[in-house]
């Protein structure tokens, strides 16, 4: 099978990208390491005294040769593997003493200072591959930021395009069927429903809204599908798993027909379609495999819809449960606030990438309406904003990504600027309450519901209660 993209990313060095990166810099695990690390001192050493039997050290050579593999090794795996190559050389150098094949007496200055060589070294290793692994776990976020928009950019546009066959072909909307979908995985989270979660109810919709005949819907375990259905409709057919559609789908994790890119022409199949269930950008939960549908409902369009409307229930399976504890908290937090809330608060509790809340609360009266209004129409483009009001207060709620005390600090010096040169008032004068919260790594619910004490709005009955990207 193909390898994910994540797989291809975790084992290409910086710089190189390809086959020959992953062989020269493949990613390894601790023991992977290690037992890298005993082999190639090992040979290393051998091969030195079969060349200089009288000298495998290379000493007094003019360039400290023995000490190149060790900082390669402590630059590729950090300072534990580079002060384990140390402690090799230094029973190589025991061992062949011992052997009469390393005269002298021990040379104490050649090890010191490729000891100290060795840890610099790893130092540089172990801070670049933190920081590496800390611009992977964004890129992950941003990634999965990307994806969910670029689904619902798709949705925005083909729901005009379908709108008039919408209305005259099928009892409900794009709308409605989207509602649905969200309301499945949300339900069945809530009654703690594993796996495919609401698979039979979600599978009802999708046909109704793209004309489905015969389908069923298996989940996948790694890059194999398991032969047992978890959501059928129509008539019942057995999978097979060999089948030229099944196995295009699982290596390319694209939705896979008989017009697919890279199928031969002459390719046989007793599928109609194959659809892969995409939770983010490339997590594989399961595939649809389509035997029957409407000869003129096979078009691009609608086999497009239907991967989309997959990606959309996939995203819900995968996020329901983290969004779940928040909206149980509070009743009145949207669904895109809660999960960037509950993906920041995981961000935060793996890689202590800092997030932050800002609440800036405002008193019910009009000569504050217009200083509201404009704080709304100010926040940044990966932002998220609750709106949540109260019958004697009003706050605006910003959960801003990957903003520590710091970044904070400047957009609220940002937004009173900008109330001071718009209005001629800052947050003191007008009364506006000013309160943060750093996205904690446990206990976000509590924290979040605190948060709103503090800032004198209910965010579980609240009278006003939307979110919105910017």
């Amino acid at each position: 099978m193909a390898k994910t993209a994540e797989q291809a990313r975790q084992g290409q060095g910086i710089g190189l990208g390809g086959t020959y990166a992953r062989l020269l810099a493949p990613a390894v695990n601790g023991r992977a390491a290690a037992v890298e690390l005993v082999v190639s001192m090992a040979l290393a050493m051998a091969l030195a005294w079969l060349v200089f039997p009288q000298n495998p050290l290379l000493l007094g050579l003019g360039f400290p040769w023995a000490w190149l593999l060790p900082m390669v090794l402590a630059l590729r795996y950090g300072t534990l593997i580079g002060v384990g190559s140390v402690l090799m050389l230094l029973g190589g150098w025991f061992v062949f003493h011992g052997m009469g094949a390393q005269d002298g007496a021990f040379p104490r200055m050649f090890f010191l200072g490729g000891l100290l060589l060795v840890l610099l070294a790893g130092q540089f290793g172990d801070v670049w591959g933190t920081r590496l692994a800390r611009a992977r776990a964004v890129n992950r976020y941003l990634d999965e930021r990307l994806s969910a928009l670029t689904k619902n950019h798709y949705l925005l546009r083909i729901s005009h395009a379908r709108l008039e066959n919408d209305l005259l072909a099928r009892p409900t909307t794009l709308r409605d069927t989207l509602s649905q979908l969200r309301g499945v995985t949300q339900q069945e989270a809530v009654q703690g429903e594993g796996g495919l979660a609401g698979a039979r109810s979600m599978l009802q919709v999708v046909a109704q809204a793209c004309q489905l005949e015969a389908a069923a819907l298996y989940p996948c375990d790694g890059d194999g599908v398991v032969p047992e259905a978890v959501a059928r409709i129509g008539a019942e057919f057995a999978l097979d798993a060999g089948d030229t559609l099944v196995r295009h789908c699982l290596e390319t994790r694209q939705l896979a027909h008989l017009r697919s890119d890279g199928l031969q022409h002459d390719a046989q199949t007793r599928y109609v379609a194959v659809a892969p269930v995409l939770a983010g950008a490339d997590k594989l939960i399961g595939v649809l495999v389509v035997e029957r549908m409407p000869f003129l409902a096979l078009t691009y369009e609608n086999l497009q819809m239907l991967m989309v409307l997959l990606g959309y229930y996939a995203d819900g399976v995968d996020h329901a449960r983290a969004t779940q504890a928040i909206q149980s908290a509070l009743p009145g937090c949207p669904y895109p606030f809660a999960l960037d809330y509950a993906r920041l608060s995981r961000l935060r509790r793996d890689t202590g990438i800092e997030s932050s809340v800002v609440a800036l609360v405002f008193d019910l009266d009009e000569a504050r309406d217009a200083l509201y209004e404009q704080v709304i129409r100010s926040r940044r483009a990966l932002d998220v904003a609750w709106p949540v009001a109260n019958p004697s207060h009003r706050a605006l709620l910003t959960l801003m990504p990957l903003s520590d005390a710091q970044a904070v600090s400047a957009y609220l010096v940002r937004i009173e600027d900008m109330l001071r040169a718009q209005f001629g008032t800052d947050f003191e004068a007008s009364k506006v309450g000013v309160y943060t919260l750093p996205v904690p790594a446990a206990g976000s619910e509590d924290a979040l519901v605190r948060l709103l004490q503090r800032s004198q709005v209910d965010g579980g009955t609240p009278l006003q209660s939307e979110a919105s990207h910017g």
